[in-house]
């Protein structure tokens, strides 16, 4: 175990920041603030630090295909469904919405999500009060047929998605306090189907909770130890390799970007709502500097078909 030196980003502190990407195009990593409602940007050469305020909670974006003239674009998905947001001049955004969502029940939003590298969108969904414990979150996936039914449900706190280098394995975790497991699942590219979910790692023995993850260009697996202040590192085997101490009490989810891939983004939660962090770097973006470089972020492009013609768009 090692502490790493890490460099602060931001001076200001979100309340749940996750869902950091890289832009290799862009040379810029986005992320959000759920809590917060905003999704911000770094461009990496020259530190410029931008924020949007977005009408609802997002749960984690993706990079996108499609391009708005004149203004930056991702895909987000909020808690009445998934939407495009074209990021205008600060803090406005307009969105169009690409599929809307029925929840199992009130209070739900998306969480954590992820694109595969045939450019579809896998997300998940849960229930806002983790204190309910209510195994009503799901997998859903995005692509030109709209989204899709639940592909596996009965998940508390689904977090930790990711695809191995190959296409050929989904990961998956479920962070909440009394479940805190990481699965494996085959994963075919060609039909979008997940199939053989097995364990991969019980994280219940270690600092941390199971939280948002990425891969390296070995094919490890790395994810972050909510609570534990650590970053945790797996082979492909499940094995546990090494584990980052990092500076905040509650690391949310990592990625790699940087001009060579080799820098480790970390985003951070505040475990108390205050404005008043004092000399505290939760809520912080970090980065920290790595023998090991990733890949770059797959990016969405199977948009749904009929979604031009039910475009709802709103500026916020």
């Amino acid at each position: 175990m090692s502490m790493p030196n890490a460099e602060v980003l931001t001076s200001r502190r979100d309340r749940v920041g996750e869902c950091p990407v890289w832009s290799v195009a862009e040379q810029a990593l986005y992320w959000v603030d759920i809590e917060g409602r905003h999704i911000h940007r770094l461009d990496w050469a020259n530190r410029e630090h931008r924020t949007w305020n977005t009408p609802e909670r997002v749960g984690c974006i993706s990079l996108t295909s499609r391009k708005t003239p004149n203004a930056l674009s991702v895909v987000a998905a909020m808690e009445s469904g998934v939407f495009l947001v074209d990021l205008l001049a600060c803090p406005n955004v307009e969105t169009t919405l690409l599929a809307g969502i029925t929840h199992a029940m009130p209070n739900m939003r998306f969480n954590d999500g992820r694109c595969d590298r045939s450019g579809r969108l896998w997300l998940s969904t849960m229930c806002m009060d983790m204190s309910a414990a209510a195994p009503v979150g799901g997998i859903f996936c995005l692509d030109e047929n709209g989204l899709s039914e639940m592909k596996l449900g009965e998940l508390i706190t689904p977090n930790g998605m990711a695809f191995s280098p190959d296409d050929r394995t989904f990961y998956l975790s479920d962070s909440h306090p009394s479940v805190q497991q990481i699965w494996v699942f085959d994963f075919d590219s060609l039909s979008g189907s997940i199939s053989g979910r097995r364990n991969f790692a019980d994280m219940n023995p270690l600092p941390g909770r199971p939280d948002g993850a990425t891969v390296d260009r070995e094919g490890n697996y790395w994810i972050c130890g909510n609570d534990g202040a650590r970053v945790h590192c797996f082979n492909a085997f499940g094995q546990l390799v090494s584990s980052l101490l990092v500076p905040v009490t509650k690391p949310s989810m990592c990625a790699f970007g940087g001009s060579d891939m080799n820098v480790m983004f970390v985003t951070s939660i505040q475990p108390m709502l205050t404005s008043d962090h004092g000399d505290s770097l939760d809520g912080a973006l970090f980065a920290i500097e790595t023998k090991f470089t990733g890949l770059p972020e797959p990016v969405f492009s199977r948009f749904p078909a009929d979604s031009a013609a039910s475009r709802a768009r709103r500026a916020a």
